[in-house]
């Protein structure tokens, strides 16, 4: 298999994180998709990433789709529950922490246009949304050890990711860290484990 990916992208790392937590080989091929044309889009009609590539020549997008493939594909440590209460819960808090990202993304798009063009009110409106989404994180986190049930899960991979990036770009100058210290905490613990200390979000070269 091959992953379409971004060292810069939340969702390529999730990815890549659920492959390494799985231990399932594949290869991470780095491209641009800023071009209207760019690779991405003979697989993608999207054309964005993460996109894996399978042996067959398929492809898959997004991420959400992507990681609930891989869990099925390797019975090594599963990261979704297999109970549907369980399962939901556990993608509840993937849309959480993917919602947020979202958000991030469109004050950091925002923040790139021309100074004479931005909107004040559209980016207060998406800063209020990851303000909102960290403390509903924080909150539904408290003290507990794992974001769902009694062990790590795609979750905490999801929230990880999230909380990274943040943290990489700096949306609005959300300091996560300071405003939310069980988040902080939860990270910290969280980079201790090789799959996130090796997929820390990198400008692309």
């Amino acid at each position: 298999m091959k992953l379409l990916s971004s060292t810069a992208s939340p969702y390529t790392r999730k990815v890549r994180i659920v492959l390494a937590e799985k231990k399932i080989e594949c290869e991470i091929q780095p491209v641009d998709v800023q071009p209207v044309e760019n690779p991405v889009n003979a697989h993608n009609p999207l054309g964005k990433i993460p996109t894996l590539i399978l042996d067959d020549g398929s492809a898959l997008y997004d991420s959400r789709v992507i990681v609930e493939f891989l869990d099925g594909k390797s019975p090594i440590g599963r990261l979704i529950p297999e109970d549907l209460r369980e399962r939901v819960a556990v993608r509840r808090w993937e849309a959480l922490a993917d919602g947020v990202l979202d958000a991030g993304l469109l004050v950091r798009y925002e923040s790139l246009r021309d100074a004479t063009e931005r909107s004040r009110a559209w980016t207060d409106k998406q800063l209020a949304r990851i303000r909102r989404g960290m403390a509903e994180m924080a909150g539904g986190l408290g003290e507990r050890a794992w974001c769902h049930g009694e062990r790590y899960s795609l979750a905490d991979i999801a929230v990880g990711c999230c909380l990274g990036w943040l943290g990489f770009r700096k949306p609005g100058d959300v300091d996560w860290h300071a405003e939310y210290p069980s988040l902080a905490k939860h990270y910290e613990k969280l980079m201790a484990r090789p799959a996130f200390a090796e997929t820390v979000p990198q400008v692309p070269k």
